[in-house]
Parts: structure tokens; C-alpha cells; sequence
């Protein structure tokens, strides 16, 4: 049996430890950053606020305290990009040296450009710890997994034999998974793939059709692979689940929450009003656009999807204006 604690008690989180509890042959924790929102999980056995309608088993343990960081094997970390840094920093002391890290949050952190693995061995490592630190991505609706939907995923360490022994420990008949060494190609298909949504969210609230959807889709994908290529990923990564996979499923997916943001802004609503009406939850697109565009100019890569979604988020461009500078762009070879 493996002692799990699954790091952000957000609907995903939720969700993941639902799956590794339903899989069985593990102990698993849903740590949650406050006292208050433990306290109300575990006294309704349900994630009213941001995962309802999926009752906790009884033995899977809600907390905000560190007695079980300390004694888990396994860390499963699904905090927001923009929250991770000052969790880590907070927890740190309460780990120790061979615990296995394995993140889940699919976002490239502000001002550094950092995938959430480079966030979680910058912020650990200097404590004098020795991790094992890999990724968890693919087409996942948090509410999917919940229900115990078929889902499949991917997961990555540098070193095989791990990635190896997490698809063991973590594969059920609801949840499968496949492996990789490629850690980076796999964050960025997870963490980019969001603004492309925001995209193809755009262009359904403007009343674009599916010839529009498949466009950005596609295109977007290629300058996915552009940078994660340039980052040292793998192409053929980005034409699997973590990449084509779940861009797919974010495009055109109504449980999408970049999808819903980007909807909305088509339809002339302004971005503070939409983030507010999402009550809590978090559409990593949004952050994660200006991380992107910071990452693409380091490696002199060209992005046009993600920095007209930049101009409508941080600027108030009009999206009708965004598509069509897009559209009128200077013709161009089809190529990767």
C-alpha cells in the first residue's frame, strides 16, 4: 500500500484522489490549504464548492495539517500555478528525501517561464531534498474522472523504471495510463494547449464556425510544438494525449473552463467579470498566455495564436479584430 497525498483540494484534486481511492490498495489524503475548507470537506464528506455532487469515502483523509506529507510516499501536487511556489515554501520542512512528486497542475509559472516540475525542484531542492519529480497530463475533465468515465492519460520521468511504477500503482479500469520520459513536452502540451482553448472559446462566442474551431485547433498545435520543441521536448510527444489529446478535448469540451472564458469574452464580456462569475475555480489560460509569449521570446519563437489571446486579456482588443489580424497575416508555408 502506498501513502498518497494529493497536495490542492480544487475540484481536479478532488477528483484525482476520488480515482486513486477508487483504484484501491492506497492510503489517500486530500490536503487542503486552509483549515476552514478541510473542515468543511470533511464534515460534508463532499466538495460542495468546487467538486459537488461526489461523496468522500470514509476513509479518505481530509487535512490541512503535515502529519501525512511527512509520512506519504507519494505526492500529488494540483495547486494552481500562481499559489505553487508559496505552498511549496510552506510545506517543504514537513518532506523528506525519496518521496516521489508527481504534478498534476498544468500551468508555466509568471515572471520565471518555469514548468511546474522546474518550480517544484527549485523550491525543494535547496531544502536539501532528493525527489523524484515527474507529470501527470492528458485529456482529464476533473468532472469526468469523478464519475469514473474512462480516461486516459500520460505520465512522465526522466527515468523510465518510475514512470514505470506509477502506471502500476496508479492504473485502474477507469484510468489508464501511458508513460514517457519526455517531462517536457508533456508540461507544455498541458499547460499550453489552455490558451488555444481560450481561442477556439473566442471564436464559438463570436459565432465562428467549425471551420474556424478546426483552424485555430490546428494551428495551434503547431505552435505548441514550436516552443516545446525549442524547449527540449519531443515532437512526437505533442501528437499524443498530453498534446493533441487534451488540446482537443479543451477546444471543444462545454466542461472547459478556458473554453468558457474565452466564449464569453466573444460574447463582449469584459475578463475581471468572467473570472468572478467562475466562482473560485481557476482557468490557468489566463496566466498561463503571458507565461507563454515570456517562454516564446526567450527561444525567439513565434506564437501569433497566443499573443493575439495576450492583446484581448491584457489589453481589451476586440476579438474580431484579433481574428482577423490573424487571418490577414502574411501568407506562409504549412509546415511545424
Amino acid at each position: 500500500m502506498s501513502r498518497i497525498v494529493v497536495l490542492g483540494s480544487g475540484a481536479w484534486g478532488t477528483a484525482l484522489a476520488l480515482a486513486f481511492h477508487r483504484r484501491g490498495g492506497h492510503q489517500i489524503t486530500l490536503w487542503s490549504h486552509s483549515d476552514e475548507e478541510a473542515n468543511q470537506i470533511s464534515a460534508a464528506r463532499e466538495n460542495t464548492l468546487f467538486l459537488p455532487g461526489f461523496p468522500l469515502p470514509e476513509d479518505l483523509a481530509v487535512t490541512s495539517g503535515f502529519e501525512r506529507l511527512a509520512e506519504a510516499e507519494i505526492i500529488v501536487s494540483v495547486i494552481p500555478s500562481e499559489f505553487l511556489r508559496p505552498t511549496l515554501l510552506r510545506v517543504r520542512k514537513h518532506l523528506h528525501n525519496g518521496q516521489f512528486v508527481l504534478s498534476a497542475t498544468k500551468g508555466v509559472e509568471n515572471n520565471t517561464y518555469f514548468r511546474m516540475t522546474e518550480v517544484i525542484s527549485e523550491t525543494l531542492e535547496p531544502a536539501g531534498l532528493l525527489l523524484s519529480i515527474g507529470a501527470l497530463s492528458g485529456p482529464s475533465f476533473a468532472l469526468e474522472v469523478a464519475q469514473g468515465q474512462p480516461t486516459a492519460v500520460t505520465v512522465a520521468f526522466s527515468d523510465p523504471q518510475i514512470a514505470a511504477l506509477f502506471q502500476q500503482e496508479f492504473s485502474s479500469e477507469t484510468l489508464r495510463l501511458y508513460t514517457s520520459t519526455d517531462v517536457i513536452g508533456v508540461e507544455l502540451g498541458g499547460a499550453l494547449k489552455n490558451v488555444i482553448a481560450i481561442a477556439a472559446g473566442v471564436a464559438a462566442g463570436m459565432g465562428l464556425g467549425y471551420n474556424s474551431a478546426a483552424a485555430l485547433m490546428t494551428r495551434g498545435i503547431a505552435e505548441i510544438t514550436r516552443l516545446a520543441v525549442a524547449c527540449g521536448g519531443l515532437r512526437e510527444t505533442l501528437g499524443g494525449l498530453s498534446g493533441v489529446g487534451d488540446l482537443v478535448l479543451t477546444c471543444t469540451g462545454s466542461l472547459s473552463r478556458n473554453r468558457t472564458v474565452g466564449q464569453a469574452l466573444g460574447q463582449g464580456r469584459s475578463l475581471p467579470e468572467i473570472l468572478e462569475s467562475l466562482g473560485g475555480k481557476v482557468a490557468e489560460g489566463v496566466l498561463t498566455t503571458r507565461a507563454a509569449l515570456g517562454l516564446a521570446r526567450q527561444h525567439n519563437i513565434e506564437m501569433p495564436i497566443t499573443e493575439q489571446m495576450e492583446l484581448i486579456l491584457d489589453e481589451g482588443k476586440d476579438p474580431r479584430e484579433a481574428i482577423r489580424d490573424l487571418m490577414l497575416r502574411p501568407g506562409k508555408h504549412e509546415q511545424h
